[in-house]
């Protein structure tokens, strides 16, 4: 059932061998049998940094479980599921979504057909999403978002996230130092770097209206 696989995977991949796991996974052909949506996503290299960010937020895994720091099943799933609902949501933007619209409507595909083969409990899956969502976020550095998005419950996490998207090439480096010079200064400092970041070019993005509509299930290109 797919409510057991969840806890088999738990002890997969939270047991300190996550990265050989999933190696050994995909060398056996089983991680398509967990993962199929990520499996078919990760046989489309895009300058390699799918596969390379699994594994090293894989190893990063292994490491904090060995430093015996806390790892959350949220952000595991969050690193597993990325590259499809990453596809996804780059279609769905390329056919007129806002990014958090596509975020959110290819979260929703992806982990609905996830749900038939590992049922991911909603105390997991919620934190899970709003992982993803934060991302687009990353990016809006002007006015008060920067000190709006610090203080939201699960920014430390996101901003992890948004570390191993750097790390693996996915995301702009410069967006990652960025955030973490934020995060180590204060007051004027914090505003001069706000002011610095929007005079590279930065501007608000106009959002536009659309008519809502429920997203197709699609195969990643």
């Amino acid at each position: 059932p797919a409510a057991r696989l969840f806890e088999e995977v738990l002890k997969l991949f939270m047991a300190g061998v996550a990265l050989e796991t999933f190696e050994k996974l995909r060398h056996y052909g089983l991680f398509g049998e967990l993962f199929p949506q990520t499996e078919k996503s990760l046989s489309y290299e895009d300058h390699e940094f799918p596969i390379t960010f699994v594994n090293r937020g894989l190893k990063n895994t292994d490491i904090r479980i060995s430093e015996g720091k806390p790892v959350t099943p949220a952000f595991l799933f969050a690193v597993l599921l990325w590259e499809p609902v990453r596809l996804l949501a780059k279609r769905l933007i390329a056919a007129g979504d806002s990014p958090l619209q596509a975020m959110q409507e290819a979260g929703t595909d992806i982990l609905m057909r996830q749900l038939d083969r590992v049922s991911i409990p909603k105390r997991f899956s919620m934190p899970m999403r709003e992982i993803w969502n934060l991302q687009h976020r990353f990016e809006q550095r002007a006015g008060k978002r920067p000190h709006r998005l610090l203080t939201h419950p699960r920014f430390r996490a996101a901003y992890d996230f948004l570390l191993l998207r750097a790390e693996s090439g996915e995301a702009d480096q410069e967006l990652a130092d960025w955030w973490t010079r934020f995060q180590e200064t204060e007051g004027e400092e914090r505003n001069q770097l706000i002011r610095q970041a929007n005079s590279t070019g930065e501007k608000p993005r106009r959002r536009r209206r659309r008519k809502r509509r429920v997203a197709k299930p699609a195969d990643p290109e």
